[in-house]
């Protein structure tokens, strides 16, 4: 029989076996999922608390997170939440008991219905994922900003209602930090399903994405603080030009080529070529042919700007900060280079007057529709260009003649 004292002995003794037990599992729980030597962007917060808080409000920071109420900017209110593809067919956008939904109607029956688990993008449009056991699907339905309501779903075909389009990894490589593939067994080509384990999508684009893992970092300089040269990091300013171009270009060099793996694995400082099957064919440099959606990196590179000088991406944007739609920002770095002194002033800058200070955005980088995406209204009644900023910095004579026309009416 045990004794009162044993007895009190032993539960003495559980009381710190379960709180290391429970420190280790909570431990195990909390791991970043693609490896131990990531630390997750939270710890960059108590070094790092400016660059942090800022970078939580940028559209790479928010390329993907979760559906809610909140970030689902598309109207769920009556005469506001319906879509109709003018034959018969609608998709309505509801709140039920599980959550958001869009669901389906053909000649008001009920046509399939799915909930609203993870929103991509936001700036000048949303699109919406959702979960279908272990594999990603699209909802039918977007939300495109300029129309200030729901369009169908790029690509997709205007006189049907679909909820079957796949979510491949690399869609998930540019809108997230990781997604963990489940290796599929079945080899064929065309009938072949991709499944991710939930639990290791890391939504957005953190910090360790870009900037690598940082496990041993946070470690070394915890330990020493007094140390203030970045240890255990690749630091952005002693890369090659080329490299900080590949680190952007990853994921803004439009879809032409094809990943031989995982663009996951690359972290900055590595070469891009490396990651992509050698195209024997000529490269396609003709800035008439890029669509502006996606080939930033590209277009860039055919700039006279880009030729003659070394700019890079960080030239004009502070990834750390918001910064769309703040033309003035960037107009304010074209003016930092295009200086008297430096005899590369805009040659209109007589006529233009305090224009010259506002203006060269509209000018030199106007935005131009995307090929690749339309957008369709209502019935069919409504199609509006995607416009997107070119990053092909030239001299476009049909702004200049907008812009003067502008002037010389004021």
């Amino acid at each position: 029989m045990v004794s009162k004292r044993t007895l009190l002995f032993l539960m003495f003794l559980a009381v710190p076996v379960c709180a290391i037990l429970t420190q280790c599992l909570s431990s195990k729980e909390q791991q970043d999922p693609r490896d131990r030597v990531f630390a997750g962007s939270k710890t960059c917060e108590s070094c790092h608390k400016a660059q942090y808080n800022s970078y939580l409000h940028t559209a790479h920071y928010l390329t993907s997170r979760p559906a809610d109420i909140n970030t689902i900017h598309g109207s769920f209110a009556a005469g506001e939440n319906v879509f109709s593809f003018g034959n018969g067919m609608t998709v309505a956008m509801e709140q039920r008991k599980k959550g958001l939904y869009q669901a389906g109607y053909i000649n008001g029956k009920p046509a399939g219905a799915e909930r609203f688990d993870i929103t991509i993008g936001g700036v000048k449009a949303e699109t919406y994922l959702y979960w279908k056991g272990n594999q990603l699907f699209q909802l039918p339905m977007s939300y495109f900003s300029a129309l200030h309501s729901w369009t169908n779903s790029p690509g997709y075909d205007t006189g049907r209602i679909n909820f079957t389009r796949p979510i491949i990894t690399r869609c998930m490589e540019c809108h997230s930090s990781y997604i963990k593939e489940i290796p599929n067994q079945n080899l064929s080509l065309t009938n072949r399903a991709v499944e991710y384990d939930k639990s290791s999508l890391i939504q957005g684009i953190d910090c360790e994405r870009c900037h690598g893992s940082a496990a041993n970092h946070v470690n070394f300089h915890t330990e020493y603080p007094e140390v203030k040269e970045a240890r255990y990091i690749t630091t952005y300013q002693k890369l090659t030009r080329q490299q900080k171009l590949d680190a952007c270009a990853v994921c803004h060099s439009g879809n032409k080529d094809v990943f031989t793996r995982s663009s996951f694995t690359f972290k900055m400082g590595d070469t891009l070529a490396k990651f992509k099957e050698h195209n024997f064919g000529p490269k396609n440099t003709n800035p008439a042919t890029l669509d502006v959606h996606g080939n930033q990196s590209d277009l860039l590179a055919s700039s006279k700007c880009f030729v003659a000088s070394n700019m890079d991406c960080n030239t004009c944007h502070n990834v750390h900060t918001k910064e769309s739609g703040n033309t003035q920002v960037f107009v304010q770095r074209c003016l930092s280079c295009h200086t008297s002194a430096n005899h590369n002033v805009c040659k209109l800058a007589p006529k233009l007057g305090d224009a010259l200070k506002t203006k060269c955005i509209d000018c030199h980088m106007p935005a131009k529709p995307s090929n690749l995406i339309q957008v369709e209204g209502n019935s069919k009644k409504l199609q509006v260009p995607y416009l997107v900023r070119t990053h092909r910095i030239a001299v476009y004579p049909e702004e200049t003649k907008k812009i003067m026309a502008f002037i010389n009416s004021h």
